[in-house]
This record gives structure tokens, C-alpha cells and sequence, in this order.
């Protein structure tokens, strides 16, 4: 069966607040808060990405909501987070305020770590049904470390730190950019990828390609990113552009122009096409996706 994305964004949104646990009445604003944040639209590509995988290489998407779902709650919390007067200072996130303008800074701080920790809790909830197949058990096992460590210190949170550092101006340099988006972007991208292979049972052939792909896919979903905060609108963009530079932040853009952002994206674009050669139109999906990525550029 062809694998379409907005059958899988739909499965995510359909069932993306059913791993969120009761929050005690008393706390019912930590629920609210995360609620807003997740249920304020985006385009689910992690997710997304992690079914399409599962599905990609035989298994059942459904069987992994679980993990779709997690790896939703920790891209948001990285997004309340991102947004934080300590850090980007955003006021608008999807076409709305930010969760602290809304809440405040700290309960959007707890709301991120809510939705960080309730993330590993819906993992752990999907394995206890396990415990009598450990084949089955140890893919999920497999899988929960893949989106972990594309969130933890070798992946998003590296990269947040050296984003941070770098707004400074000390290290503007390409191997610096390149090790931001790597683990910033990239890693978070690489682990939906990844984890959804494990769950679906992939060979180590696919594995290893699909990675690979899933890497220059998020390298171009950066430099993508980085070009409409220059040439988008708070419309299309769903947040308020040009604050790359008004924060001073390294990019793409500022090391290497547009027309030399473009032609990354295209190189982007050729080598995670390179990674599909071998598969056949059951990875049109994936070619897709890259391919309507860099015609945003344009």
C-alpha cells in the first residue's frame, strides 16, 4: 500500500493526546499548557517520518502511534523551550502566541518538561505489552533509544547548546553551522527515521540507507528553514521571519547568501535521492518529500 503523508497526519492527530496521563485538578494549567502547544497545528514530519518508516519496511504504523506520538511531545517541548525569553524570545509560534506569552516562562518551562517526560512514559507504557515477545519487545527497546538519542547531549541539545554559544559571533565557520543543524535538526530527524525502521523489523541494508537519508534530509530541512525566515511571512510561516538575524544567529544565509543556501539544498536534495536508488516506487514517499522541500526555496 503507497504511503501517504496526510494519512499518517491524520493518524498522528487523531490520536495525539491519548498518551498524555490525568494531570491532578490542582495542576490542571501544566495540562493546558501542553495542550496548547501540541495541538497548535504543524506539519507532524517527525512523526510522520517515524510511520512511514515503520511502514516502509513492513510493519503496521498503527502499532507505532506510541512512539510517533513521543517523538511529537519532545519536538514540542523543544519548541516551548526555543521559545523562551532565554533563548529565541519568540512571540509566535504556528500563528499564535508562544506558550509563555500565553502562560508565562515558567510554567512554559514546565509544560516542556512535561511533555519530555510524558514522551518516555508512553514508550514505557507500549513496551509492558511486550514483555512475551522479546523480538517485538526489543525493537521497541531499539527504537526508544534511537528518538533518544537524537534528543539528548549527541543530538538536539548539543546542538541547542552550540546555537546558543554561537550567537555570539566567536565561531561562524561551516564545520561549526554544520555541527548545529547535525545535532540541532538533523539528529531529531535521523531518530523519527530510525526508530520507526526498528519498530517495522527493516534489514540492516535499509537501515543504513535510510539513515543516511534522513540526515541530509534534515541538513536541507535547516537550510530550507533558514532561507524563508529571509524570504517568507508571518503568514506562511506561522511565526514572525528575519528573527535569524535579529537575533544575530548563525546560518546558512549569513555564512553563505541565498543563491549559496539554495545550491546546498540542491546538493541536500541529490544526495538523499542517491540513498533511495536502490528501492523501488514503494520509497516515492521519501523522494517526495525531499523534492517538495527544496521547490519551497525557490
Amino acid at each position: 500500500m503507497k504511503i501517504q503523508y496526510q494519512e499518517l497526519q491524520e493518524l498522528v492527530e487523531q490520536h495525539l493526546l491519548d498518551f498524555i496521563p490525568q494531570v491532578n485538578p490542582l495542576s490542571q494549567t501544566l495540562y493546558d499548557a501542553m495542550e496548547y502547544s501540541l495541538t497548535g497545528g504543524g506539519k507532524r514530519l517527525r512523526p510522520v517520518l517515524l510511520l512511514a518508516s515503520c511502514q516502509f519496511a513492513g510493519g503496521d504504523p498503527v502499532q507505532a502511534l506510541p512512539y510517533a506520538c513521543a517523538i511529537e511531545y519532545i519536538h514540542t517541548y523543544s519548541l516551548i523551550h526555543d521559545d523562551l525569553p532565554a533563548m529565541d524570545n519568540d512571540d509566535l509560534r504556528r500563528g499564535r502566541p508562544t506558550n509563555h506569552i500565553k502562560f508565562g516562562a515558567d510554567i512554559a518551562t514546565l509544560a516542556g518538561d512535561g511533555l519530555l517526560n510524558t514522551a518516555f512514559e508512553a514508550m514505557f507504557k507500549d513496551m509492558f505489552l511486550y514483555f512475551d515477545k522479546p523480538d517485538l519487545l526489543k525493537r521497541r527497546i531499539n527504537a526508544a533509544y534511537r528518538i533518544a538519542e537524537g534528543a539528548g547531549v549527541q543530538g538536539m541539545v548539543a546542538g541547542q547548546v552550540s546555537d546558543v554559544e554561537s550567537d555570539n559571533g566567536e565561531n561562524s565557520s561551516p564545520e561549526m553551522l554544520r555541527h548545529i543543524h547535525l545535532n540541532k535538526t538533523a539528529a531529531m530527524i535521523k531518530g523519527a527515521v530510525s526508530a520507526g525502521l526498528e519498530i517495522g523489523g527493516a534489514p540492516q541494508d535499509m537501515k543504513d540507507h535510510l539513515r543516511k537519508y534522513a540526515e541530509d534530509l534534515g541538513l536541507e530541512f535547516q537550510v530550507v528553514d533558514d532561507i524563508l525566515d529571509v524570504t517568507g511571512t508571518a503568514e506562511e510561516l506561522g511565526k514572525d521571519p528575519h528573527q535569524d538575524e535579529a537575533n544575530g544567529k548563525l546560518t546558512y544565509v549569513s555564512l553563505h547568501g541565498l543563491d549559496g543556501s539554495r545550491k546546498f539544498a540542491s546538493q541536500l536534495t541529490r544526495a538523499a535521492l542517491a540513498e533511495l536508488e536502490g528501492y523501488d516506487e514503494d520509497a516515492d514517499f521519501f523522494r517526495d518529500l525531499v523534492v517538495k522541500l527544496e521547490k519551497r526555496t525557490r
